[in-house]
């Protein structure tokens, strides 16, 4: 084997060694929570800690379900991502497309102030939002807690950038066939954006499932709490029963577990495709 050989070879395992750790790492505070959720609740802060308790209590997740009504957090949720979800997707593909394969007068730089609006943080806007939504009547609702975050600057970017490794040709090609703009960007642009699609949507629904401030402001009616809010209850109600938490926790994980696995062959691809893969 010749040195240069060697050398990849070496820096090749040191590589899956380092992520190998990095995996473990970031596993740890899962299978503690999955461990926590299984335990007798006598034993969850048992010295020294132990990673399997004396009984497996799967009861624990039973009880936690029916302790509050976990069921209608889980639907709230579902339902606040699942719409949230569409419509950013929708949104800032539509945007991305305006600002990447549009030539119009003052492009670039609204681009860059829209671009800007990345770098207000979301608690300034906490208190106009809330005036807003309270004025058009919107508190303890959906709308209230789906609008005013559909609208991302973020997603628009992320597109964008994918957009623009896509030929010109493809558009020239179908325009000579006799498509509009329209067509081209449903059936030429949204098909071949895939990887960039699946990235926005698992982003999104992961940052709609798990936002707390917003809905902890404008929702005080219990039927329409989301899942954060709901672990905050539980939390409040249950005092010192941290196994019934934990598999609290361990269900609402679930959802966005299932959708970054079912995805997660776009969320690669995506990410390395749309430069955001650190190149």
């Amino acid at each position: 084997m010749t040195p240069e050989r060697a050398k990849s070879a070496i820096g090749g395992v040191v590589s899956q060694v380092l992520i190998l750790v990095a995996a473990v790492i970031t596993l740890i505070p899962f299978i503690w929570m999955v461990s926590t959720a299984l335990k007798p609740s006598s034993e969850v802060f048992s010295n020294p800690p132990s990673l399997v308790g004396s009984s497996i209590e799967w009861q624990n997740f039973a009880d936690a379900w029916n302790y509050l009504p976990f069921g209608r957090f889980m639907l709230n949720g579902l339902i606040v991502a699942g719409i949230g979800t569409v419509i950013v997707v929708a949104t800032s593909a539509m945007a991305a497309y305006a600002f990447s394969r549009l030539r119009w007068k003052g492009r670039d730089g609204t681009f860059l102030l829209y671009l800007g609006t990345l770098m207000i943080p979301q608690e300034v806007l906490i208190v106009p939002m809330f005036i807003l939504m309270r004025e058009l009547g919107w508190v303890n609702s959906y709308q209230a807690l789906i609008v005013p975050w559909a609208f991302t600057a973020f997603g628009t970017f992320l597109l964008r950038q994918f957009f623009l490794t896509l030929p010109d040709e493809l558009e020239e090609a179908a325009r000579l066939d006799g498509a509009n703009r329209w067509t081209s960007f449903t059936r030429i642009i949204l098909p071949l954006s895939k990887p960039a699609l699946g990235t926005l949507a698992v982003f999104t629904f992961i940052g709609y499932w798990n936002s707390f401030l917003w809905p902890l402001l404008i929702v005080s009616d219990v039927n329409m709490a989301t899942v954060p809010l709901g672990l905050n209850m539980f939390l409040g109600q249950t005092g010192n029963q941290w196994n019934l938490l934990m598999a609290a926790s361990t269900i609402s994980v679930l959802p966005s577990a299932i959708i970054v696995i079912l995805l997660q062959k776009y969320l690669v691809n995506g990410i390395a495709l749309s430069g955001m893969g650190g190149r």
